[in-house]
């Protein structure tokens, strides 16, 4: 019996939460705080993703508004905008290794140009561990 391939979509999230580029910097930073959350996707008008914005662009922000005494600007001049997507037929195991050899942690999942959904490291880790494959955890003494 061949074992069916892990897809992106059996294991993707969906995204609750999406940002603007013309949004300004320091209200996404505090729905990031406010959802304890450490990423978010940023998407035009047509829920395409256009960017990702993370904690590490916010502490950037953080430390140049309490440096330089200012807090403008909006997210898309601290977004990351080099975004790689997914789509919900992809290997799992290929995003796995997207994972592995790069800095990313979350992935959108992109349908004909739009947003539908995100997988993260913790998705793929879920799925690893859930394979029949992978040894049964030892009990806690």
């Amino acid at each position: 019996m061949a074992v069916e391939p892990l897809r992106v979509s059996d294991y993707m999230s969906e995204v609750a939460l999406t940002v603007t580029a013309d949004m300004p910097i320091m209200a996404a930073v505090g729905l990031l705080v406010e959802h304890d959350i450490s990423g978010v996707i940023v998407i035009d008008a047509n829920t395409a993703p256009v960017g990702i914005l993370t904690e590490r662009d916010c502490i950037r922000t953080a430390l140049q508004a309490g440096y330089f005494d200012e807090s403008g600007g909006i997210v898309g001049d601290y977004m990351t905008t080099d975004i790689t997507t997914a789509g919900p037929d992809d290997s799992l195991m290929d995003i796995a290794q997207l994972f592995a050899d790069s800095p990313f942690r979350r992935c959108p999942v992109v349908t004909q140009g739009r947003l539908v959904g995100m997988i993260s490291r913790r998705n793929v880790l879920r799925a690893l561990t859930e394979a029949t494959w992978f040894p049964e955890p030892h009990p806690k003494p």
